[in-house]
């Protein structure tokens, strides 16, 4: 079968871009022609109306801590647009894993260029997966409904671990909702990517959607580990995987907390200090191979230690969708991982090992689950 699959734009997202390769990788293992939509979305407004903000203060605020805590050689604390060669530059190695290891379309930049993909024949549309479905992170998002099908029914429309990022529909309007209701209904199958999703399709768009893992899930660790060999990276130079987005002081001795207490070496893979470009994606996964423990405020750090079977503690994040979190440690029984705020991280929840012979019982079942929910909607 001939399948396309529509994520976010495949930019510089270790989590978004792994998330997209599993998917492919997996459906490609099952024998289907795959093909990944490359839709970039940066040219079209956002569907949801924004609360006003002071515009590089977030920005500031995160370069200050860099500069004057964490002691980081960067230019300025001064936000800057970089121009389109430095941006080639930034992202040249995420783009190489890109070129590697996904299939994609030509590049669409616009919602009326999807009837250029009739050409592409496909049997079927995969949405999913990343927060395709929140109006904040998606422009274009009646594309991530399948609205350019029309009335076609001869095509397959198929959710898989589509995300809303938070457990409300608040960035939509009232239109939207109801006109994504009806191309809901539309679809052959729907799983979402967190519980609190489930409820959301069932009250605003009235469907009853599967609840499964995110993709990169569906693959084990030895996929992954053959992608660092292709690379040939080199070792870390630690044994504690920091993987935080979001820096402040309090996430600092957190980190600092951990360190000292498993008397490990802290090492973290983000884009240079001052270059600004991202280290390949076979090094952020060196980083948790080579990890005895992982400290992290990323839904996909989150996700790749337990794939890799290593202990962690993750720092909620909610700017970015504490949902994501709750679900992901509630399906794997880790909840008590989590912390929102140092008074919660304890050395006794530090010290408290994960039992990942019941962690890798649950994933086997969720990784069946989720073939047969694959396997019976693309039949």
């Amino acid at each position: 079968m001939k399948i396309g699959i529509l994520t976010q734009h495949l930019h510089n997202n270790y989590g978004g871009l792994l998330q997209a390769y599993a998917l492919q990788h997996f459906l490609f293992k099952q024998g289907h022609d795959v093909l990944t939509i490359d839709f970039n979305t940066k040219n079209i407004g956002a569907t949801v109306t924004k609360k006003p903000k002071l515009w590089g203060l977030k920005d500031i605020s995160k370069n200050c801590i860099k500069k004057y805590i964490l002691r980081r050689n960067i230019k300025s604390i001064l936000p800057f647009s970089p121009s389109e060669e430095e941006k080639a530059s930034v992202g040249r190695e995420t783009r190489r894993f890109l070129a590697e290891n996904i299939r994609t379309t030509q590049k669409l930049t616009d919602i009326n260029q999807f009837s250029y993909l009739e050409s592409y024949n496909f049997d079927a549309y995969i949405v999913g997966s990343d927060q395709v479905w929140r109006p904040r992170y998606s422009p274009g998002l009646s594309a991530f409904f399948l609205k350019f099908l029309g009335e076609d029914k001869k095509t397959k429309r198929i959710a898989y671990a589509a995300s809303f990022g938070v457990d409300n529909c608040d960035e939509y309007t009232q239109d939207e909702l109801i006109e994504y209701t009806k191309l809901a209904k539309k679809f052959n199958g729907i799983a979402v990517r967190e519980d609190s999703a489930v409820d959301l399709c069932k009250k605003h768009f009235s469907v009853t959607p599967e609840h499964v893992i995110d993709p990169t899930m569906l693959l084990e660790k030895e996929s992954y580990i053959e992608l660092v060999q292709k690379d040939n990276i080199p070792f870390s130079p630690g044994n504690m995987m920091v993987y935080v987005l979001d820096q402040s002081p309090e996430k600092i001795n957190m980190i600092n907390k951990v360190s000292t207490i498993k008397n490990l070496k802290p090492f973290t893979v983000m884009p240079s200090e001052t270059s600004g470009i991202y280290p390949p994606v076979t090094q952020w996964l060196r980083g948790f191979i080579d990890a005895e423990y992982v400290v992290t405020d990323s839904f996909h750090g989150v996700a790749f230690s337990i794939i890799f079977n290593k202990q962690f503690i993750a720092i909620g994040n909610k700017d970015r969708g504490l949902a994501r979190f709750t679900s992901v440690l509630k399906k794997f029984d880790l909840t008590s991982r989590l912390v929102l705020d140092a008074s919660e991280l304890s050395e006794d929840k530090i010290n408290t090992e994960i039992d990942f012979a019941k962690v890798n019982e649950i994933k086997k079942k969720e990784q069946s689950f989720a073939f047969d929910f694959l396997q019976k909607n693309l039949a």
